[in-house]
C-alpha cells in the first residue's frame, strides 16, 4: 500500500516537495489556508490585470531543471533572461545604472566614477565565486543532524573565508569599491535575504556572484504565477488532491508521531508522513505549542523585513523602466539603519518597481502596464498599526511619478495595497516578516530550525525558514533535502 503524505500549505516548498513525493510512490494530499495554491508566489487578477504578487524574478534556474529532471518530466517552464538584470535610480543622481551579466556593458556603467572597475569587479566576483562553489554541496545542499554535524560540516570549507564570516557586505565592499553608487548598487542582495548590508555577512556576497557572472537572473513566460500553474496541473494530473480554506491549527499523536492534523473548521488531515510548509519556527510554537518557540521567544528571533505591496494598473505605457527597477535615496547609511525597527513609516521611502508586462504583455490588457511596488518596511512587532498606508502609498506614487516624468496617478485604473497585515493574514507570514527568518550567523545552516521535528518522527519542514534559507532556487533545494529525510526515516 502506498504511503500518503500531508503537504501543509502550497508555496513553492510544498509544490516541489509533492512533487519529488509522489515521483517516489506516495499518495500525497494538500491542504492550504488561502483560496490558491503558492503562497508568497501567488496571483492577483483584477478589471484585466494580473500581477504576481510577490517573487519577480530568480537566479540559479538549473535548480528547476534539476526538480522535474529528478521527477522524470521535462521542465515546462520557458525562462527568459532579463538583460539588463535591473536598473538603479539614486535620488538627485544626474544618471541611472543598468546592471548587466555583461562585464564590459558594466564597466561602460561605473567607469568613470570608479576607475580600474573592471579590475575591481572581475576580483571581486572571482572571490565571490569561490566562497559559492566552496559551500554550495558542503553547506547550503546538506542536511544536518544538530549544531554539532553542522560544526563539523564548517570544517570543510576552506579556512579563507573564515573572515567574511565576520565581516558585514558592506565592510567587505568598501575593501573592493571607493563610489558610493557601486557599494550601494551591489550591497543591494542583501534585501533579498531581508536584510541590510550593514547586518548581512560577507558571504553572501556570493549572491553577486550568482547575478552577475554564475547564472543570472530570470522571467517566467506568462508570468512568475506560471511556476505554480505548472506544477498545481502535473500535481493534478498524477492524482494529488488540493483542499483550500484549509488553516491547521491543531493536531493529535500519539507514541512519538503525528496522527493527524486539524483545521479551522475542526476537519482532521491524516497521514503517514506530514510536511509543513508553513513557517518552522512560527509553525512551532503557533500550532505545536513548543515552549521554546512561544510568541516571546519568536519575537527575540531576527526576522526579515516585511513588504509593504502597491499593484496598479495603468491605461497608459511607461518609459524610462526595464522590467526590474530600484529607486534609491541619498542617505542610503541612515535609512537601513533605521527601518529594520521603526515605528513610523519612511518618509522618503527606497522601493523596487517591477513591471512585468515588458517581458509579459498578457498580463495587462492593451495599451496599459502593470506595475508592481515593493517597499520593504519594519514587520509587525515594530510598527503594528498601517492605517497611514494611502499616506505612503501616495508619497511613493508621486516620488516614482517625479522621477520617470510620468503621472502615475492621473492613469491609475486599478490599485491595491497589502501592508505586513494582509500579508501576516493572507499567508500566516509571522509579524508580516516578508522572507521568514534572517540570515544572521546564528540562523544559517544547521543552526536555523530543522527540516525534521525533533519530538515527532514522521513530521517534517519545507521553506524559508529551515535550512537552507529563502529565495525560490534554495527552496527548491530545501524541497530535496526534506524529501531525502522522508525517504531516509522509512
Amino acid at each position: 500500500m502506498k504511503k500518503k503524505a500531508l503537504i501543509i500549505g502550497s508555496g513553492l516548498g510544498g509544490l516541489a516537495t509533492a512533487l519529488r513525493l509522489s515521483s517516489k510512490g506516495f499518495d500525497v494530499e494538500i491542504v492550504e489556508k488561502y483560496h490558491q495554491p503558492g503562497g508568497r508566489l501567488n496571483l492577483l487578477e483584477k478589471d484585466g490585470f494580473s500581477f504576481d504578487t510577490g517573487p519577480s524574478f530568480f537566479s540559479m534556474s538549473y535548480e528547476f531543471d534539476e526538480l522535474f529532471r529528478s521527477c522524470g518530466i521535462p521542465n515546462p517552464l520557458q525562462f527568459e533572461e532579463l538583460d539588463p538584470i535591473y536598473r538603479v535610480y539614486f535620488k538627485g543622481g544626474k544618471k541611472h545604472f543598468d546592471i548587466h551579466k555583461n562585464l564590459d556593458r558594466l564597466t561602460q556603467e561605473f567607469e568613470a566614477i570608479e576607475p580600474e572597475f573592471r579590475k575591481k569587479i572581475e576580483r571581486y566576483l572571482n572571490k565571490a565565486g569561490e566562497i559559492f562553489h566552496d559551500t554550495e554541496n558542503t553547506i547550503v545542499k546538506h542536511n544536518y543532524n544538530g549544531k554539532l554535524d553542522y560544526l563539523r560540516q564548517l570544517t570543510k570549507v576552506p579556512l579563507k573565508h573564515l573572515p567574511y564570516l565576520l565581516d558585514s557586505m558592506w565592510g567587505n565592499l568598501e575593501k573592493h569599491f571607493k563610489s558610493e553608487e557601486a557599494k550601494v548598487i551591489f550591497s543591494l542582495v542583501a534585501f533579498f535575504l531581508g536584510s541590510t548590508p550593514f547586518q548581512t555577512p560577507a558571504v553572501y556576497s556570493l549572491l553577486n556572484y550568482t547575478e552577475l557572472k554564475h547564472d543570472g537572473y530570470w522571467n517566467v513566460k506568462g508570468g512568475m504565477y506560471e511556476i505554480v500553474r505548472q506544477l498545481k496541473r502535473i500535481l493534478e494530473e498524477r492524482g494529488v488532491k488540493f483542499h483550500y480554506d484549509a488553516e491547521i491549527v491543531g493536531y493529535e499523536n500519539q507514541n512519538g508521531t503525528i496522527d493527524s492534523f486539524r483545521d479551522k473548521h475542526g476537519r482532521k488531515w491524516g497521514a503517514d508522513v506530514f510536511v509543513a510548509n508553513a513557517d518552522a519556527a512560527s509553525f512551532r510554537g503557533l500550532v505545536l505549542n513548543r515552549s521554546n518557540y512561544k510568541p516571546e521567544r519568536l519575537d527575540k528571533m531576527e526576522w526579515t523585513l516585511a513588504p509593504f505591496t502597491i499593484y496598479l494598473g495603468l491605461n497608459t505605457k511607461l518609459k524610462n523602466l526595464v522590467h526590474h527597477n530600484y529607486f534609491l535615496g541619498d542617505n542610503f547609511r541612515d535609512y537601513s539603519n533605521k527601518i529594520f525597527k521603526s515605528t513610523v513609516s519612511p518618509e522618503k521611502p527606497y522601493y523596487y518597481v517591477n513591471v512585468s508586462s515588458y517581458s509579459n504583455p498578457d498580463c495587462a490588457p492593451a495599451g496599459c502596464e502593470n506595475v508592481f511596488i515593493l517597499c520593504p518596511v519594519p514587520d509587525m512587532r515594530f510598527k503594528s498599526d498601517w492605517s497611514d498606508r494611502e499616506q505612503l502609498a501616495e508619497n511613493i506614487v508621486t516620488d516614482l511619478s517625479e522621477r520617470i516624468g510620468t503621472d502615475i496617478k492621473k492613469h491609475t485604473i486599478v490599485k491595491e495595497v497589502w501592508t505586513p497585515v494582509e500579508w501576516e493574514q493572507k499567508f500566516n507570514l509571522y509579524r508580516g516578516s516578508g522572507l521568514g527568518l534572517a540570515h544572521g550567523l546564528n540562523q544559517v545552516g544547521g543552526l536555523r530550525p530543522s527540516n525534521r521535528d525533533e519530538h515527532f518522527k514522521n513530521l517534517f519542514y519545507v521553506g524559508a525558514s529551515t535550512t537552507p534559507g529563502t529565495g525560490l532556487p534554495i527552496v527548491v533545494i530545501s524541497s530535496r533535502l526534506v524529501t531525502d529525510r522522508i525517504l531516509q526515516n522509512g
